[in-house]
């Protein structure tokens, strides 16, 4: 009987024998699960990826490959998915898949976004035994199809993880030519960082460019003479005594933890910083006032220094 990942299709089940009553007996009794249009797989192996975002979109992926669409792989949102990588907003719904000009296409399936582009060798690996574009190709294409700040956000996932390198990115982007959206392609990459630890820290860092706020140090140890290293900070403007601190909904979720870091906050001003805290709400709705508040916390901080 044949399987792609786990997944057979109806069609295949009949070709092995088994009626259209017996399928829906088989989902009745629960040893079969519905994975998608006209593809099933085994309750067990179900179970096995629910909850999980990544197993559930390839779970998902492999019902529309099942049906033996040659060179299709899952790309952009569904392969940063199944990466684990960061997406910003909501995740969309149904699939994304990319296929080579000339090969088989899913274009027609409900829910099934398609793109049609090269897919040079390295391009494309196995995750969850289905094909999906590398965590590069992925980064490079999110950054390409999406907004600069939805780039940024996967591109530093991606780093963060040490899922892909600056030189992978960049070998990618060669093999891309002229391809529609690589010139910001090309400046999500430049643009980077390793060092930022989440969404909130790498959409504030674009959000910063906007508002015309100088780049800062990312993740740097403070602190003053006398106090020795009072802590690290998520953003530092040495130069104008300010740190920046992307709160995010966990930071404060414990009462000891937000106390600790009031106490870290008196700290660092006693040792002569500004210290700016921000929500991922500030960010999203209003970052003209976050940099607002920056930059009156850069006078600030750079007369103290004087």
């Amino acid at each position: 009987m044949p399987r792609f990942a786990g997944v057979i299709t109806a069609a295949g089940l009949r070709g092995s024998g088994v009626s259209a009553g017996q399928i829906r007996l088989l989902v009745r009794r629960g040893l079969l699960v519905r994975v998608g249009r006209g593809a099933y797989a085994r309750a067990t192996l179900a179970a096995k990826v629910q909850g999980d975002p990544a197993g559930e979109q390839a779970l998902s992926l492999a019902s529309v490959l099942a049906a033996g669409l040659p060179g299709v792989v899952g790309s952009h949102e569904s392969a940063a998915i199944i990466h684990g990588l960061d997406l910003l907003g909501r995740r969309p719904p149904g699939l994304t898949v990319t296929h080579r000009p000339g090969a088989g296409s899913a274009a027609g399936r409900p829910g099934v976004r398609v793109h049609v582009a090269a897919l040079p060798d390295g391009h494309v690996n196995r995750r969850y035994g289905v094909p999906v574009t590398s965590v590069a190709r992925t980064v490079v294409d999110m950054a390409r199809t999406s907004s600069f700040r939805a780039g940024v956000v996967t591109a530093d996932s991606a780093l963060r993880g040490d899922l892909t390198t600056k030189a992978e990115l960049a070998a990618v982007l060669a093999d891309c030519g002229r391809w529609p959206g690589l010139t910001r392609a090309r400046e999500v990459v430049a643009f980077s960082d390793a060092l930022s630890e989440s969404a909130l820290e790498s959409l504030s860092r674009v959000v910063f460019r906007e508002q015309g706020i100088p780049p800062p140090e990312l993740q740097a140890w403070v602190g003053g003479e006398d106090q020795g290293v009072v802590g690290r900070a998520d953003f530092l403007w040495r130069q104008l005594g300010t740190i920046g601190e992307a709160d995010g909904a966990v930071k404060y979720a414990d009462p000891q933890r937000a106390i600790a870091q009031l106490r870290r906050d008196a700290r660092l001003r006693e040792a002569g910083f500004e210290v700016v805290h921000f929500t991922w709400d500030d960010i999203v709705r209003n970052p003209e006032r976050v940099a607002a508040w920056l930059r009156e916390a850069f006078k600030r901080g750079a007369a103290g220094l004087l």
